[in-house]
């Protein structure tokens, strides 16, 4: 119901965020494809409906349109609510958080493809992002909003308060380091999918603008 809220009006904008998901899931999704292909990460059949798309469980291809389309309504929220806030000095440290641990990751001993991989969109997405940092204000604060659910739901996908995890990993490609049961580097991957389908979501043109009565 949230999405017909008077202020920020998402509902105008459910094809700008549908396409901004199908444009962002489709890469995400061959990525995901080949990488599970070669046994960089696989899922648990014990928790799965049986039902396969590209090889993939069709709960891993709807992962990158629910999560992105929740995140995306949190980005237009943030827009509206916090439309007078000055976020500068903010937004510097979530990016050079967000630097500083993709540095930490890459210089880690034996990183796999998925870390290199990973940090190699991040740096990519963080330059892009820091030269246009001014069209896009609200952003660092929806990825930290998005980040306490994204532990939750990640921290028991990968075994968190039950009794295997949903989602295994080869430790070849990942590095060592885990927050709880997370694998660092899917807070880059987090900050990614989200920043992307944000960028997106406002390139079409169609975003919630701060300025809409």
């Amino acid at each position: 119901m949230l999405s017909f809220d008077k202020r920020v009006h998402f509902f105008r904008h459910w094809k700008a965020t549908l396409l901004a998901t199908l444009l962002v899931g489709i890469p995400f999704i061959i990525w995901d494809v080949i990488f599970t292909h070669r046994g960089y990460w696989g899922f648990n059949e014990d928790y799965l409906i049986g039902w396969e798309l590209f090889e993939l469980p069709i709960e891993e291809i709807l992962f990158f349109f629910v999560i992105p389309f929740a995140c995306v309504f949190i980005y237009a929220c943030v827009k509206h609510y916090f439309a007078k806030w000055k976020f500068m000095n903010f937004n510097f440290l979530i990016y050079l958080g967000v630097f500083a641990l993709m540095s930490f990751i890459i210089w880690q001993e034996n990183v796999g493809w998925y870390s290199v991989s990973v940090c190699g969109l991040t740096f990519v997405s963080l330059l892009y992002i820091g030269r246009k940092r001014k069209e896009y204000p609200f952003l660092p604060l929806t990825f930290l909003i998005s980040l306490l659910p994204f532990l939750v739901v990640n921290g028991i996908l990968t075994g968190s308060f039950i009794d295997a995890p949903i989602v295994w990993y080869s430790e070849e490609q990942f590095s060592s380091i885990r927050l709880f049961t997370i694998p660092i580097e899917d807070i880059l991957y987090s900050w990614n999918l989200i920043a992307l389908n944000c960028l997106i979501f406002d390139w079409i043109g169609k975003g919630p603008d701060p300025s809409e009565k």
